[in-house]
């Protein structure tokens, strides 16, 4: 199985991200995502500074995939996904239908995470459009994926969203600038200040979920290294990592050593853990409400065993 990075989540200082990118080129990650996924006002890298990155992480050997924005607002935001289409060097990861409409019989491309597919007949038609790989949204079960694989009839990579604080949505509202009292269209790009996000826990102090400008993510960290078996079962062959602001060659490393049969799935899972805060989950795999921890399951009744309502932070 190859090891993939997906595209930077939060908002970081632009020589972050330039040194970031440095350690990422020497490291196992096989696939690299690169762009604006969750935000336009977010203009620390311009689109010379990524491609830039991308012709350095190409020199490295690595796949590069070069992200659109998951919501379009403005015809600005067009412009600059018109402008991703047209770089013919690298392949393109499309996050809404605007940037299918761009690609579509035209160049090989990815289907992001923020394009929906449920189904092997869409799977399919996406496939005859020119998809070469699927990336299932994180609500997909592992029986989803694998009942799509096994049901459709075009060949395609599968990457599953395998570590990370997982992106639930998006918004036309801002909610980092909520949380600062600020307008949105005001907002002094106060997301800067949080590398990881903002958490937000229920009435009773769980976790609950991260803030991160227009999106929600997962409080809980996915990590499916224990499910190894499965997702070669349901047709993955690729593993995603979202990027962290600390340790993230580290998690590549573990996750390409698992991939390899170097170290066991424990083994991983317990080094993973020492890598980042709070409680790691598996919920949306296997169907189950995605806030629950890895250790929690459902009662006798069938209802799940905690609450996910109430209270912000």
């Amino acid at each position: 199985m190859k090891i993939s990075l997906g595209p930077i989540l939060y908002y970081w200082d632009r020589s972050d991200i330039m040194r970031f990118y440095d350690a990422i080129a020497l490291s196992r990650v096989d696939t690299v995502y690169l762009g604006e996924v969750v935000c336009s006002r977010r203009l620390g890298m311009r689109q010379s500074d990524w491609l830039g990155l991308a012709q350095d992480l190409a020199s490295h050997g690595k796949e590069v995939v070069l992200s659109t924005l998951a919501l379009a607002e403005t015809e600005a935001d067009l412009r600059r996904m018109r402008k991703i289409a047209d770089t013919d060097e690298f392949l393109l990861e499309a996050n809404d239908m605007s940037a299918l409409a761009l690609v579509a019989h035209k160049r090989p491309f990815v289907i992001g995470p923020h394009l929906n597919c449920y189904s092997a007949q869409m799977l399919d038609w996406l496939v005859g459009l020119g998809a070469r790989r699927w990336i299932p949204s994180i609500e997909c079960t592992g029986e989803t994926v694998r009942t799509i694989h096994q049901q459709r009839t075009q060949p395609c990579e599968i990457e599953m969203f395998a570590f990370g604080n997982a992106p639930l949505s998006l918004s036309s509202r801002c909610f980092t600038a909520r949380h600062h009292n600020v307008q949105k269209d005001n907002c002094e790009q106060r997301c800067i200040n949080d590398p990881s996000g903002i958490s937000v826990t229920t009435q009773d102090g769980k976790p609950f979920i991260l803030l991160n400008g227009i999106q929600t993510q997962t409080a809980q960290v996915v990590n499916l290294c224990r499910q190894l078996d499965q997702l070669k079962e349901a047709g993955v062959s690729v593993l995603r990592i979202s990027p962290q602001s600390l340790h993230t060659p580290r998690i590549a490393d573990l996750f390409a050593n698992l991939a390899q049969g170097d170290i066991s799935a424990e083994e991983a899972f317990g080094s993973l853990s020492e890598l980042h805060a709070g409680d790691a989950t598996d919920g949306f795999w296997f169907g189950r409400p995605g806030v629950q921890g890895m250790q929690e399951g459902a009662s006798a009744d069938g209802k799940t065993a905690i609450e996910t309502t109430g209270g912000s932070r």
